[in-house]
């Protein structure tokens, strides 16, 4: 009886272990941002385009991605090292790039930890985002829940569609 007991209990405990690989596994590809919805006292929602380029990389525990958030193209400088202040913003304003690991802090829930990011912020020792994590198919979305400062009060929710 305690055999049968320790065999059932073995085999839950397996194929939660399994269910839980296959969710982090099916995270892994390359996608494109789609819609990002801003919560707060005016909501919004902005749908990605190709006037919004972007890529999002997601290894077995490293993530990398790139993103233009402007509406249209970025200006290209007649001469990079004689811009001004105001045209080297309006080209690296709008320009995120970051890279870094990630790891599942629960079944639905995704924490970040940047390495190298435009942002020095980002890459503050201790500086993390936690996630929340859903998926259906080749969608994903990540909603902010809280970084070392404490929780978001006004969450942004990102829409991922998987580009392979």
């Amino acid at each position: 009886m305690r055999l049968s007991i320790a065999l059932a209990a073995v085999v839950l405990f397996s194929s939660v272990r399994i269910d839980a690989q296959v969710q982090r596994a099916s995270m892994q590809g390359v996608w494109r941002v789609a819609e990002v919805q801003i919560a707060g006292s005016k909501p919004q929602t902005i749908v990605f385009g190709e006037a919004r380029p972007n890529l999002t990389i997601i290894a077995p525990r490293h993530y990398a991605r790139v993103e233009v958030q402007s509406d249209g193209p970025r200006p290209i400088p007649a001469d990079i090292a004689k811009a001004t202040a105001d045209e080297l913003r309006a080209v690296w304003g709008p320009f995120v790039a970051e890279a870094g690991t990630y790891e599942f802090t629960g079944a639905d829930v995704v924490t970040m930890k940047p390495i190298a990011s435009k942002s020095p912020a980002a890459m503050a020792p201790g500086a993390f985002i936690v996630y929340g994590f859903k998926q259906s198919g080749d969608t994903i979305w990540l909603t902010q829940q809280k970084n070392q400062s404490g929780p978001f009060t006004s969450p942004v929710t990102f829409k991922l569609v998987r580009v392979e």
